[in-house]
């Protein structure tokens, strides 16, 4: 891969101040681009399973990933079958799912999330907490390996979610006092594992040894993740949320167009090899 800066694309919307970054980390020799999924590639919306990624972003990931020594991979609180499912993965895409406690690094090389002691705690959980979210309306449980989360973004009351959240929280510590439980976007999730998207990460970057990461994200979750990016790597936060993250987009329409500007710049500097 040449080493010589590719001239400024004067086409692009994206800012200049990100376009240097991504210019920068084009030029990475092997280069990890990891990204966050619901909030940051696909508009966030109320059944998780209609989510699909932007159109433009979906084009510019398959681009980057066809590229030579351009690893792109999925990181999210989903289930890996979830994601893989949403995200429509590839079958050898790299993929962190459950917060890091699902880790797929290519096709039939997978870190399994719990055991049969986790599973059953994980099943007594989920007993405790259904009456409590199936008597508000509009609220439901996604499963996950190593636990559940428990969704209000289509509860119409503000207190009624206020209400549901404190109820989920005092339910779960009364049948499990050691749960890792994380507050998101109109989201609470318990795990019976502790891992985050940062363990995932350096998951990846341990095993896929890339010289660059490009890790994006819109959540608070995201945000151990970001954290574990190195001073080479560049982070990006997706909305206005305060962050680590060095860099900032408001939307993902705008990361879609910073996934494309990253893709024309990579090609300058492979040479447009696919």
């Amino acid at each position: 891969m040449s080493d010589a800066s590719p001239a400024p694309d004067p086409g692009s919307p994206v800012a200049p101040e990100l376009a240097a970054e991504l210019d920068r980390i084009a030029a990475a020799r092997t280069l990890l681009i990891a990204l966050d999924f619901d909030g940051t590639l696909a508009p966030l919306v109320d059944d998780p399973d209609d989510s699909r990624a932007l159109p433009a972003a979906r084009t510019a990931l398959d681009a980057l990933a066809a590229l030579p020594r351009t690893i792109v991979a999925l990181v999210s609180g989903r289930s890996l079958e979830s994601l893989a499912r949403a995200g429509e993965a590839a079958d050898d895409q790299p993929l962190v799912g459950s917060h890091g406690l699902e880790v797929r690094f290519g096709a039939g090389d997978a870190r399994p999330a719990v055991d049969a002691a986790d599973a059953a705690r994980v099943a007594a959980l989920r007993s405790r907490l259904e009456p409590v979210v199936a008597a508000v309306p509009g609220a439901w449980i996604e499963p996950k390996p190593a636990g559940l989360a428990v969704h209000s973004r289509r509860v119409a009351d503000p207190g009624a979610v206020r209400a549901l959240v404190e109820s989920v929280h005092v339910a779960a510590a009364e049948v499990d006092d050691a749960l890792t439980v994380r507050d998101g976007r109109d989201v609470v999730e318990f795990a019976v594992r502790d891992a985050t998207k940062g363990d995932g990460l350096r998951a990846l970057v341990e095993r896929l040894a890339p010289d660059a990461v490009l890790f994006a994200g819109d959540d608070v979750t995201d945000e151990d993740a970001l954290a574990a990016l190195g001073p080479g790597d560049l982070g990006i936060k997706v909305g206005e949320a305060e962050s680590v993250a060095r860099a900032r987009v408001p939307d993902v329409e705008a990361m879609a167009a910073a996934l494309e500007h990253l893709l024309r710049s990579r090609e300058r500097f492979s040479g447009g090899a696919r």
